[in-house]
């Protein structure tokens, strides 16, 4: 029996994910809207859902919408942007109660639907801008946002060696945007890239929970029809490294933050992704791992130590956070632990653990209907379709010489470290 299974349909200008299960209380509706990532509209896609959100054309001030919420039962509604590979994406996700576990009749899902289309189709504006009060507050927040990158030196550190990586890339923009953008966005210009997103971009909605198919797809219909529409599709852009750099910067820190960025070559949906989620669980994706362990515990020079994949974009990032003194010494030692997985010098106990591990991950993810899209649009992003069974049977079987293989791939592209102080040579 299938873990969750996603009904695809096409719909007028979007496409339609209907996830039946029985497995959560509540009802979810998550609508995504990706575009390419550009220079020129990411602080625009990072200001426009949070101007959406915050009043409609039928409830015009943020008090009289979130007061229709509390009415629907305590509805909750929220906005992200985030980015995925070379895509710049918004997310609505609106969690309301299943009308099925009330005694009251209300149609909730139907009152779901309708406030969504409400709230993408109907926003608070005149023929030309957004309501002038939304827009000023939400765009006042966002500045406050973005100087709050600057102030999260974890955060920063990340966004910098990201930077320096992939420069002249897509992947290299903040999906926060600037301040020096966000000055220039004015009500009527931010209202004229609403438009031209809701005509261009590629739209999916899931609805998860408890529902009828027929009667998802009869509210779909009747609340949310789009322009037909071409998306931009967008290949992930690979690089080789001609030459690993290292970025020094100095900043009002206590304690170093120590980024490190390889590019694997490989990208979620290729045959040997599996085998470098594998790599990274053992390298340093979990509290059994050779960075945890090795550079955290037994020579005690970082507070932390990990790693991550961003999937769409085939990059492994190690984040680690040192006492400036230690940074020769935990680069190097980092760069052991990488060579040791190489080397496969890792046993069959960490192999299996591992897979144990990223099993458990997933499916802790799919607990929530929330993680479950996250885990599915997966396959949006990549054009491909890899039922959750599949990803996991497929990580199950993979074997040390295929985790070996993928290692050949990884090649160190940069070192970033912020320090407080000077770097000793």
């Amino acid at each position: 029996m299938a873990i969750a299974t996603d009904n695809v349909k096409s719909m007028q200008g979007y496409t339609l994910h209907t996830i039946q299960t029985t497995q959560y209380k509540t009802n979810t509706l998550v609508l995504k809207m990706k575009a390419p990532l550009s220079e020129k509209s990411v602080t625009q896609r990072s200001l426009l859902p949070y101007v959406l959100q915050a009043s409609t054309k039928n409830y015009p001030t943020t008090p009289q919408l979130r007061s229709y919420l509390d009415e629907l039962y305590g509805a909750s509604f929220y906005v992200d942007v985030g980015k995925k590979g070379e895509y710049d994406v918004i997310s609505f996700t609106m969690e309301i109660a299943n009308e099925k576990f009330l005694s009251d009749p209300a149609p909730l899902l139907e009152k779901g639907f309708a406030l969504l289309a409400d709230i993408l189709l109907k926003p608070n504006s005149t023929d030309t801008a957004f309501d002038e009060l939304s827009f000023t507050n939400e765009k006042r927040s966002l500045k406050q946002r973005i100087q709050s990158l600057f102030d999260d030196k974890m955060r920063f550190a990340s966004t910098r060696l990201i930077e320096e990586m992939c420069q002249g890339e897509p992947y290299s923009l903040e999906t926060l945007g600037n301040n020096k953008d966000l000055e220039a966005i004015t009500a009527e210009s931010l209202y004229s890239y609403y438009k031209q997103a809701i005509a261009e971009d590629e739209i999916d909605l899931y609805v998860i929970g408890d529902v009828e198919q027929t009667q998802v797809e009869q509210f779909a219909d009747r609340y949310l029809q789009l322009e037909p529409r071409q998306p931009v599709q967008m290949r992930s852009i690979q690089k080789d490294v001609v030459e690993a750099k290292e970025v020094l910067e100095k900043d009002d820190v206590k304690q170093g933050k120590l980024n490190i960025g390889y590019r694997t070559q490989i990208v979620y949906g290729d045959p040997d992704y599996y085998a470098l989620q594998v790599f990274n669980g053992i390298f340093g994706g979990f509290s059994h791992s050779k960075l945890f362990i090795n550079v955290r515990e037994k020579a005690s020079l970082a507070y932390y130590a990990a790693s991550r994949l961003e999937s769409h974009k085939g990059l492994l990032i190690v984040m680690s956070g040192i006492e400036t003194a230690n940074y020769r010494q935990a680069v190097q030692i980092i760069s052991e632990q990488m060579k040791a997985m190489k080397n496969g010098e890792f046993s069959e106990q960490e192999l299996e653990q591992t897979k144990a591990v990223i099993r458990n991950q997933i499916l802790e993810t799919i607990d929530s209907p929330r993680g479950l899209v996250e885990i599915l649009y997966h396959n949006v992003i990549a054009k491909i379709d890899i039922p959750l069974e599949k990803w996991l049977q497929a990580t199950e079987k993979i074997t040390k010489s295929e985790i070996v293989e993928a290692g050949k791939k990884i090649e160190l592209d940069t070192v970033y470290f912020l320090t407080g102080t000077e770097v000793p040579q």
